[in-house]
């Protein structure tokens, strides 16, 4: 793209003010400045003018799920199941990583964050030897792939070569980047986070699979003949990867995803709950849920919405495949934005002072026909990183890490 494209893209979406400083860059910096004005979704600036007509739901019931009695019951036959498929390469992994350790004090990405303490143990560690036990029960490598952002590719990859991938197999680690989108302030107006860069972030959970095909990454999935991808954050060190029982069970009912759910420890915590929306599968996020859902009762007498999600599905490929042409609903998120003042001086401000735009992973799951939630032991498969101290904290997660017999 040269000047005068970028002039007629940004002039077609109100954006010229962000070439203010564009003579003062050198021609290395005007080039790619270029070059991230050209790659950047501005149609989804608009959104900011109808926020009110976003996020709007359908009739919400219960939905269903495989409660541990009946996962134990069938344990061995679904085991069986799951691991017929990761022995014939059919089950891959998707790692998202996209974030920064911001919330608990590092400048790093968040997987490098060190949980140790008398040993060094790295939230990437954790998830990896995770893995490594499906490894080592199937006798067979499982493709992963680890989605980074712009902001922490480099350190990402970096990392993980320098300690060795922690065990595993180098030649089955894929690493592809996030899609970015702009940041902007209330009017819409794209902030600058310098004086020839847009500020950016990356564009929520839910655009991992369109990330992966933009990276090439699908032929490598259709060669090596994977049919479900494990998807997982990087923000849970307990939970387990590439699971057969849980495949056995996703694939023995047929349905086009799965979900690990944990049951609530009270009404109002803070996880998004399993249910049906318009007769599809979906998500309510915990700021959703209304005094009467979180009062509902099923048919037997149990809370109807009683199982949060912990952003650990297994998707049907073809049904992911199925779905690209679809738009996800677009959400917009208030946030803390850095941005350069009048003066072209950089400002780190206290309050939300604009939106983000994400696509979030709950709307795919909108978009599949079927989903399976898949109930888990929290104590043992749930130890969410949010925060330094108190709740899903470091601190709560090396506690659970220990009760699991986790030497730190």
């Amino acid at each position: 793209m040269n000047l005068a494209q970028a002039k007629e893209k940004l002039k077609k979406y109100g954006q010229e003010h962000v070439l203010k400083y564009y003579d003062e860059l050198s021609g290395q910096e005007q080039e790619a400045f270029l070059k991230q004005i050209e790659a950047t979704d501005m149609s989804l600036l608009e959104a900011c003018k109808h926020r009110e007509d976003l996020g709007q739901r359908g009739v919400i019931s219960p939905l269903a799920a495989m409660q541990l009695p009946e996962i134990e019951e069938n344990k061995e036959a679904f085991t069986a199941v799951g691991l017929e498929a990761v022995r014939a390469g059919k089950i891959g992994a998707v790692l998202l990583a996209g974030g920064m350790g911001t919330r608990l004090g590092s400048d790093d990405p968040k997987g490098m964050y060190n949980v140790g303490l008398t040993r060094e143990l790295y939230i990437f560690e954790c998830l990896i030897h995770n893995l490594l036990d499906v490894v080592r029960q199937a006798d067979t490598w499982i493709h992963l792939f680890v989605m980074t952002s712009e902001k922490n590719h480099e350190a990402t990859v970096s990392f993980l070569q320098e300690h060795e991938y922690f065990g595993y197999q180098a030649e089955y680690v894929h690493f592809f980047r996030q899609e970015m989108a702009a940041a902007a302030d209330y009017e819409g107006r794209i902030y600058l986070e310098g004086k020839g860069r847009l500020s950016t972030s990356p564009n929520g959970n839910g655009g991992w699979f369109i990330s992966m095909k933009n990276a090439g990454l699908l032929d490598l999935v259709k060669k090596a003949g994977i049919e479900w991808l494990n998807v997982f954050s990087v923000d849970n060190v307990l939970q387990k990867i590439a699971d057969p029982c849980f495949a056995g069970a996703v694939i023995s009912k047929g349905c086009a995803v799965g979900a690990k759910v944990v049951r609530k420890n009270a009404p109002d915590e803070k996880v998004g709950v399993m249910c049906l929306e318009d007769g599809r599968p979906s998500i309510v996020e915990y700021y959703e849920l209304t005094e009467e859902l979180m009062n509902a009762r099923d048919e037997k007498g149990d809370p109807a919405y009683y199982f949060g999600v912990i952003l650990n599905y297994l998707f049907r490929v073809q049904d992911l495949i199925g779905i690209l042409d679809q738009h996800l609903p677009l959400h917009i998120v208030e946030k803390k934005i850095p941005y350069l003042n009048e003066e072209g001086e950089l400002v780190k401000p206290d309050e939300p002072n604009g939106y983000k735009f994400e696509n979030l992973v709950l709307d795919m799951i909108h978009q599949m026909e079927s989903c399976l939630p898949y109930e888990v032991v929290r104590e043992k498969e749930f130890a969410p990183i949010k925060n330094r101290t108190g709740v899903d904290s470091v601190e709560s997660a090396r506690a659970l890490l220990q009760q699991n017999g986790v030497v730190l």
